[in-house]
């Protein structure tokens, strides 16, 4: 059964909620979520992140989000959607303190941090959205969402006092529509307050009817009262090129500015006296992937707002990509033979098929979806970031031609279904790839 109301308070709603796939606590704690439209401080950041990352690591662009991680470090992105406290039963005002609602457990402190910066999402006041929360793990619950009232302090961390009385729409066990970018999700619609401008935080409380638990989502938002914005945004910095390989680039740029808020970026290739649009990030980087070894590629960078008013392009940056490494005389075969919901079993085979033998040997490998490896067998296997490395043990040192050698590992992963990597090199040579 679903109930909701929509209240007469001036807010903005918000809601989507997502779950990604990482260490799920045990017993009550089961049904994680965030709001993910317009996205909450953490689900933002986690994306900013991920646009800025290489290698499956996360490395935000955003001011805000560098601020944050700083201070708290990387977990409270991959665990963006575990702001929650496990004993809540609807205390929430007793026992979250002024300045702590964003965050109210110290893992996710620092998201109380005031900063002008926080990404947001333009809203119209007064208009009907589509709230969305991730259903991850289906619980019953009551979902509340308050917006700041009009005249608070956004320099100041939230407190209770900055939020209008009551929460401008309910919702009781609303249904489960689809799939978002984490997974199923419930969603409804709501009414935005009207007579909202400029920005605000559309605050959202999810209290479990089946458990004590209960979630806290804070979304920064800017709402444009309906009136028509023309006005573009100022033109990105000249982007720089790095980590350079065959067929990536790591590009990066200095933020636009807007008179309202820039909501994205468009990268493009230029060919000829036109561009090819390439990509449309959110952050102020992107990996480029796909590209061709031994290429020279110029790209330039538009920003754009939520009205679609587009800036001038950026100054654009040229580079070459470097050449294809020879294939050694080697041949790698990976697999995953047992998975589990925050882990797996790795195997790997190596073979040499060339005409010497192989004294010593290394491998490596990159993992780009977060993996991490806990412990291996028939092999010395480290980690560094996201680089892989497996050395032989003394028994296996010598791979004779047509010889193969194989080891194992177990790691941990924080998606469902990380991607396998797909480039080993053997002592620094390639291998072909099974």
């Amino acid at each position: 059964m679903r109930k909701q109301s929509n209240g007469v308070s001036r807010a903005a709603v918000f809601g989507l909620a997502t779950l990604g796939a990482v260490l799920v606590p045990m017993g009550d704690a089961l049904a994680h979520g965030g709001m993910t439209y317009p996205a909450t401080r953490t689900y933002a950041c986690y994306l900013d992140g991920k646009a800025g990352g290489q290698g499956g690591d996360l490395q935000p662009t955003n001011p805000a989000c560098i601020a944050a991680v700083a201070e708290g470090g990387k977990n409270p992105l991959w665990n963006w959607f575990g702001n929650l406290i496990s004993n809540a039963a609807g205390r929430h005002r007793e026992i979250i303190p002024d300045g702590k609602l964003c965050g109210p457990t110290p893992l996710f402190d620092a998201y109380n941090m005031a900063h002008a910066d926080w990404p947001s999402t333009q809203l119209e006041a007064g208009s009907t959205i589509t709230l969305r929360y991730n259903a991850w793990a289906p619980h019953p619950g009551t979902w509340y969402q308050y917006v700041t009232r009009d005249g608070w302090d956004p320099s100041q961390p939230l407190k209770w006092s900055d939020l209008e009385p009551a929460p401008f729409n309910t919702v009781t066990n609303p249904p489960i529509n689809g799939s978002g970018p984490e997974g199923p999700e419930y969603t409804w619609s709501a009414q935005l307050p009207a007579g909202k401008s400029g920005r605000h935080i559309i605050y959202s409380i999810w209290q479990r009817s089946d458990s004590a638990e209960a979630f806290y989502n804070c979304s920064d938002v800017v709402f444009d009262n309906g009136e028509p914005d023309t006005e573009a945004p100022t033109a990105p910095g000249t982007p720089t090129a790095s980590g350079v390989t065959g067929t990536t680039a790591q590009l990066q740029w200095s933020a636009a500015h807007d008179n309202v808020g820039v909501t994205g970026y468009e990268v493009y290739r230029a060919a000829g006296s036109t561009g090819e649009l390439v990509a449309s990030p959110g952050g102020t980087s992107f990996n480029l992937t796909g590209l061709t070894p031994s290429t020279p590629y110029t790209v330039y960078v538009v920003a754009r707002d939520a009205a679609g008013n587009r800036s001038a392009a950026s100054p654009a940056v040229t580079f070459t990509t470097t050449p294809t490494p020879p294939i050694g005389n080697c041949s790698v075969a990976y697999s995953e033979p047992n998975k589990w919901y925050g882990g797996f079993t790795g195997n790997v085979t190596i073979t040499n098929t060339g005409t010497s033998t192989i004294s010593g040997w290394t491998l490596q490998w990159d993992y780009t979806g977060g993996q991490t490896v806990t412990q291996g067998w028939s092999a010395k296997v480290s980690q560094q970031g996201t680089a892989v490395t497996a050395q032989n043990e003394a028994w296996t040192a010598n791979l004779p031609p047509n010889g193969s050698v194989s080891f194992g590992f177990n790691a941990n992963s924080p998606a469902s279904n990380p991607p396998a990597p797909s480039v080993f090199t053997l002592n620094g040579t390639v291998c072909t790839t099974l």
